[in-house]
């Protein structure tokens, strides 16, 4: 076919920060699927948070890109070429094709996508990965009861939105940790949070404090970092801690400065009784076909909505991603690849 495919390799591991020179943008000839395989052309590629885990060589729960390949990431795709007996050209589909305007799929890697029951791309958020990330993590580990009080930091981001809406339909009491007054104020009035705290404000850990006079049963960590030291000291006895992400320390070249301050908390785990697990969403698959069914029915009746931060351009992928870790994003980050 005529046209080439533009994709993002990753040009060197970073040292702390991701930067530009990070990343290098190159073309190829579009390739031929085999039998069994499909040619996709991406619409909507996802950036995630854990892709930083992926630019480092140390071991992690996945295997890490090397230096000169395609950056990884979830993707909605369009089949342009179908060697697979259950695709056919213009099935929407769900893939892994990572940052590319093309690729090449087995076809038992793909699912397919209906465009008529949701926006394609909700599949990449709150209908997808983030969304049941979410789901299971919060459920699961968490398992907020009617009553308690649910603090989820990074709250307006695709995984922490979720999370205080599923606990309010549990009959939780949802606090969101944002940075910013236009999140906050997302939180609030669109998303019915029943408290929020910017983590900026100067007096952010007493803001904290007051808007959880109960204390904290469950907090589902996202960032780590000096939200964390807000939200320890006010852990109730048996609270439950599902970690999925620690995106303040992302960019950590080393330990922080500072005491180790390990042995307090280890200390405060066994006097309090704290449940404090890591997970990773593929851990709960069997939870999957719940999920979609339960999400799928909250949005239709109104009882979880979502935000999209959308940029244009495979090319902005890489500045998009440095502001993703900065804070920068409001809602679900996706790059709209092709039409």
């Amino acid at each position: 076919m005529s046209e080439h495919n533009q994709r993002i390799l990753l040009a060197s591991r970073p040292d702390g920060k991701p930067a530009p020179e990070h990343f290098k943008l190159d073309v190829v000839p579009v390739a031929e699927p085999a039998d069994g395989q499909v040619l996709l052309k991406v619409l909507y590629l996802s950036l995630d948070p854990y892709m930083r885990g992926r630019m480092n060589a140390g071991k992690s729960y996945a295997k890490p890109v090397e230096v000169g390949d395609v950056m990884e990431g979830g993707t909605v795709a369009r089949v342009i070429r179908s060697r697979h007996p259950d695709f056919a050209e213009g099935d929407v589909v769900l893939s892994y094709s990572g940052w590319q305007s093309y690729a090449v799929a087995d076809g038992a890697t793909l699912r397919k996508l209906d465009p008529s029951a949701a926006p394609v791309s909700t599949a990449l958020g709150v209908l997808g990965m983030p969304g049941f990330t979410a789901y299971a993590g919060l459920l699961t580990i968490g398992q907020p009861q009617p009553g308690e009080t649910v603090v989820v930091a990074a709250a307006s981001g695709a995984v922490g939105s979720a999370v205080g809406q599923i606990a309010k339909i549990k009959g939780a009491r949802a606090v969101g940790i944002a940075g910013g007054a236009d999140k906050c104020a997302f939180l609030r009035d669109e998303l019915g949070f029943d408290a929020v705290v910017d983590h900026r404000a100067p007096d952010f850990a007493a803001q904290l404090e007051a808007a959880c006079p109960q204390g904290i049963d469950v907090y589902f960590e996202n960032v780590g970092g000096h939200i964390w030291d807000a939200v320890f000291p006010l852990l109730n006895d048996f609270a439950r801690v599902p970690v999925c992400g620690l995106i303040a320390q992302y960019n950590d070249t080393g330990p922080r400065p500072g005491p180790d301050r390990l042995p307090g908390v280890m200390h405060e785990i066994l006097s309090r009784s704290l449940l404090i697990r890591g997970f990773i969403q593929r851990e709960f698959v069997d939870q999957r076909p719940a999920f979609e069914r339960e999400m799928a029915a909250w949005i239709a009746c109104g009882q979880v909505r979502y935000r999209e931060d959308i940029v244009d351009g495979l090319e902005a992928a890489p500045q998009a991603f440095i502001g993703l870790l900065e804070g920068r994003n409001f809602g679900k980050l996706i790059v709209r690849v092709g039409e």
